[in-house]
């Protein structure tokens, strides 16, 4: 009787398997993924306008190469020869205000090109490896970088001169006082025995005295000592008048060690890779400016910057522990300067996440005068807003009196001016949605740039006055307009693509309700030959009743079998729920493959998701697996009450932040999910990195409340479910030590519900199409094993 029960189930999955069957495979899908065709990316313009060029393989080579349309001849797609491939590097380019001439450099030549005739020069050949070369304002004068000093370039007298005067030596100690007994015991004693050594000493001495009295009456050079420190990032300001340069302090950090267990030696060897969060002390930027008419050079503090001593909101968390009021570290990006060298801005951001200040400079004393403070109690970021050491989007109109930046003010995105003389802020764009890449046109008088304003699923360019007004939509194609505007501004060349079809590129004119012109079709046959499915996008009510948008996958209502998958996106800031090609492309294939199985399948775009403002971003703030978690919990409430899903046969799965998710989805939410496949997932985020989490959940020693209550480690006693872990074993972005410490959790619990495959030749993103294919046969047995019995 026992015997006839174990086979009961057996026989429903291999009925059910019978009625619903796919065209697809696993095996199919997991291929390389050149057997889809080859899709266009990078897409970029001649100087003339009238060639495109973009990444592509017509030839199946092992990577993407350099590809070419000429649109003055007959538009046919050639491959970028070796010859045309290095004229065209530029290293280094820079341009003069109306772009008509070019700098960059080959080797250690320095280039000058003239855009308007093609002709080109060697205005110099230089001895030393050298960078950054920049027309000053008078565009007369060339400035670059070259072994942490500033020189100049005059087109004129064809003469260079040393601008700045930096030594990374330690200053010399100034022994013009002293005598014997101020010298080292040794020498002093030497001196004193040996008479004809001290004579020769004494001889000496006279000497140079007798030629430095030759001098009397000269200025001692001046030149700045860094005390063995190498400066970095200098830049002359356009009137010539004051450098700046960068000094690291580096971080200290205790790395950690992946052991590769199959590398080609036979030996096993660790790989060095990153320090866990709060671990390490990150490194700080001193920025220092040169004053070459005072000859001095000073640096910047932020110790008058408003706000610069504020704790956070979640002290209050911890009542018994005596929190100092102190001046917070900083990072500081490099200095931008106006156009005319008069002026001088910077970005600076608090290495607790919760500041970024824009402040200008005065150029004579180094002291800040704070423009615009931008303050986040979970962390700052967002489209444009920048990073660490970087500004974002950032610069100065041509006026010299106006700034640009992008802020969440908000709570979305947006782009602003700033005047530096008044203080007046004006948002140039507002609304709940997004901007993109603004950049300003070749005539500076209009602003170009990409946005979400029509759909959070959708991104077209526009263009719209420099001062602000109405912006111009130029793209109309639904899905994602990735455009390249050619250097004369009449053409667009749009990488464009769609929910269910991958990238291709396309021609337009630059005017609003231009026709696009299709000029690559990359597809194979074999693509083609299925009729992959436009998932829908819906919007279900959370908990706290916000409006949670997610792809979903129906399936035929005869095939239809009760099931659901529930996918969890990675990177936790990152957008799947739209309307173009997926960068989930293999996982999109296993949906449209599970659907056609009978399985629903929704894809969420959960609180932490791109995409939607500020408040959606921090959703996860100082707990994660918190709202990204109930979700994924209220997305299985609209499937069973909307679409005629078993709520006794839902799964989900998801890789790195996805496969998190899955883990506190079977830990703290059992009773929704029967099943799910964690993949690369992290498992405590103490041991990840600091970048990454410490803006999430501060640090493990400042906040544990945070970290005890978003790893799942710490929760492994609720599993219930049916479980698959896997992971590559040379992960260096989530270590596979993360899921080594859940198992041995999982033994010392008692459980036996799960099961994990490892990797041995993985990295974080899988590479072998065996892999991948391993991977997901694993998944969808999983998925067939435990969601489809009675």
């Amino acid at each position: 009787m026992q015997r006839k029960l174990m086979f009961l189930p057996l026989l429903f999955i291999a009925l059910f398997q019978a009625k619903a069957q796919s065209e697809l495979s696993v095996e199919y899908i997991m291929r390389d993924p050149s057997w889809m065709g080859t899709f266009p990316s990078s897409a970029s313009w001649s100087d003339d306008s009238e060639t495109i060029y973009f990444r592509y393989n017509l030839d199946q080579d092992p990577a993407d190469s350099l590809y070419k349309i000429q649109l003055n001849r007959d538009q046919k797609i050639s491959k970028v020869s070796w010859l045309e491939l290095r004229s065209r590097e530029r290293d280094e380019a820079s341009y003069n205000a109306d772009k008509t001439l070019r700098l960059y450099q080959i080797d250690e030549k320095l280039m000058l090109e003239d855009l308007s005739s093609g002709n080109t020069e060697v205005l110099l050949e230089w001895p030393e490896n050298f960078a950054d070369p920049k027309f000053l304002a008078n565009e007369e004068e060339i400035a670059f970088s070259s072994k942490a000093n500033i020189y100049i370039y005059n087109l004129s007298s064809k003469t260079i001169r040393k601008a700045t005067n930096i030594s990374t030596s330690s200053k010399p100690k100034d022994n013009s006082k002293g005598n014997a007994t101020d010298l080292p015991w040794l020498e002093s004693e030497n001196l004193e025995l040996l008479a004809v050594v001290r004579e020769r000493e004494e001889k000496s001495k006279m000497r140079k005295d007798y030629r430095e009295s030759f001098q009397d009456g000269e200025v001692e050079e001046f030149v700045y000592y860094t005390e063995g420190k190498s400066p970095v990032n200098l830049q002359l300001s356009p009137d010539g008048k004051f450098a700046s340069f960068t000094i690291y302090n580096s971080s200290n950090s205790k790395n950690t060690k992946v052991p590769d267990y199959v590398d080609a030696s036979g030996y096993t060897v660790d790989l060095n890779a990153r320090a866990k969060v709060g671990t390490s002390t990150p490194a700080q930027a001193e920025i220092g400016i040169y004053d070459l008419e005072q000859d001095t050079v000073y640096f910047l503090t932020a110790s008058e910057l408003p706000g610069i001593k504020d704790l956070p909101d979640y002290v209050s968390d911890y009542p018994d522990k005596t929190w100092e009021e102190k001046e917070r570290t900083v990072s500081f990006s490099s200095p931008y300067f106006s156009p005319d060298g008069s002026r001088a801005i910077i970005n600076i951001r608090s290495t607790d996440n919760k500041d970024r200040w824009i402040a200008e400079i005065d150029l004579n004393s180094g002291k800040l005068k704070t423009l615009d403070r931008q303050r986040d109690e979970a962390w700052i970021a967002g489209p444009g807003i920048g990073w660490s050491f970087s500004g974002g989007t950032m610069g100065w109109l041509p006026d010299n009196k106006h700034i640009y930046f992008q802020s969440e003010e908000s709570g979305y995105s947006h782009l602003y001016l700033l005047d530096v003389s008044t203080g007046e802020k004006k948002a140039l764009t507002s609304g709940k949605y997004e901007v993109f890449d603004p950049f300003l046109s070749k005539d500076k008088k209009s602003w170009y740039f990409t946005s979400s304003e029509v759909d959070p699923g959708e991104r077209h360019f526009y263009q719209m006055p420099l001062m602000g007004g109405k912006a111009v939509k130029l793209t109309s194609m639904t899905g994602n307009n990735d455009v390249s505007l050619s250097p004369d501004e009449k053409k667009l060349a749009i990488v464009y693509s769609y929910s269910n079809k991958p990238a291709e590129l396309y021609l337009q004119d630059n005017k609003a309700g231009a026709k696009a012109v299709q000029l690559t079709a990359g597809q194979s046959d074999e693509f083609k030959a299925y009729n992959w499915r436009d998932p829908q996008i819906v919007r279900f009510t959370a908990e706290d009743g916000a409006q949670v948008p997610a792809r979903l996958y129906t399936p035929d209502p005869a095939k239809k079998n009760g099931a659901a998958v529930v996918f969890v996106h990675g990177a936790g800031y990152l957008q799947n729920v739209h309307k173009w090609w997926s960068s989930y492309f293999r996982e999109y294939m296993f949906h449209n493959l599970l659907t056609d199985l009978g399985y629903t399948v929704l894809d969420i775009d959960y609180r932490g998701s791109a995409g939607y403002g500020r408040d959606w971003r921090t959703g996860i703030y100082r707990h994660m697996g918190g709202k990204d978690l109930s979700d994924q919990v209220d997305g299985v409430k609209y499937l069973i009450e909307n679409h005629g899903v078993d709520p006794d046969r839902v799964g989900l799965y998801g890789g790195s932040y996805g496969g998190f998710i899955t883990l506190m989805a079977l830990f703290n939410a059992s009773d929704t999910f029967k099943s799910g496949a964690a993949l690369r997932s992290v498992t405590d985020w103490a041991h990840y990195n600091h970048g990454y989490t410490s803006n999430i959940l501060n640090t493990p020693e400042e906040d544990p409340i945070a970290y005890r209550r978003s790893s799942p480690i710490y929760f492994a006693e609720g599993l219930k479910g049916n479980l698959l872990m896997a992971h590559g074993m040379v992960d260096v972005n989530v270590h596979f030590q993360d899921v080594v410490r859940l198992s041995q959790r999982f033994i010392e619990l008692g459980k036996d519900n799960w099961e994990m495959a490892i990797y041995p030749v993985e990295d974080h993103g899988f590479v072998e199409p065996s892999s991948w294919t391993d991977e997901y046969k694993r998944i969808l047995k999983l998925f067939n094993n435990t969601l489809l019995q009675e």
